[in-house]
This record gives C-alpha cells, sequence and structure tokens, in this order.
C-alpha cells in the first residue's frame, strides 16, 4: 500500500471514535484519540487474533484474548504476553478526508 487510501471524512471521526478497515487486504484500527488519528494493524502478535474489539485504557489497547497491550500510537507492547510490536501506521488529513499509508515496505527498502 505505498499510497494514501482514504479512509472516511473527518467529519464523520469524532473523538472517541475506532473503526476497522481493510486497506489492500490488511485490518487495520483507525482511532480518532481526543482528536489525534491513530492506526495499528488488527493483529495481535502474540497469537494473531483481532485487537479491535478489545477495551481501549488511555492510549494502550488491550487484546481481548489474552490481555496484551498496545500503544495505539506506535504500536510499542505496554504489556505481555506480547513481546513483538505491531505495525503503526502513519495517518494525515487531506482535502476533509482521513487518509491512512502503510509505509512498512518503504522503510524496509529505504
Amino acid at each position: 500500500m505505498p499510497d494514501w487510501q482514504r479512509v472516511a471524512p473527518v467529519a464523520e471521526f469524532p473523538p472517541g471514535t475506532r473503526r476497522v478497515v481493510e486497506l489492500d487486504g490488511v485490518r487495520v484500527i483507525i482511532f480518532n484519540l481526543d482528536g489525534g488519528y491513530h492506526a495499528i494493524e488488527d493483529l495481535c502478535s502474540h497469537d494473531g487474533g483481532e485487537l479491535a474489539s478489545g477495551r481501549l485504557e488511555g492510549c494502550d489497547i488491550v487484546c481481548p484474548r489474552h490481555g496484551a497491550r498496545f500503544d495505539i500510537r506506535t504500536g510499542a507492547v505496554a504489556a505481555p504476553p506480547a513481546y513483538e510490536a505491531i505495525a503503526s501506521l502513519p495517518t494525515r488529513i487531506s482535502e476533509g478526508w482521513l487518509e491512512v499509508r502503510d509505509d512498512r515496505w518503504d522503510r524496509a527498502s529505504g
């Protein structure tokens, strides 16, 4: 996914909102946390389960299966049983739209 992908008009994404989208076959959770937009892959690095239905505690999402915690701003592990970070994707606002980009391939080749 080298290009920015439109997700939703910003007006439809108020603070506290979370939405799962599929971008080029990758499930991504988009959060509006206090007016800041964050995107992470919807895939727990501990067991491959989904994270989207987990509860949000501050800036952490708690995996609904085994309780691993991830920082939604960075994808970093905040608590075991996970030990490997998950993908955090850049977001931006363009012409009133929230957009997401998977830049993992750019970083790997650069």
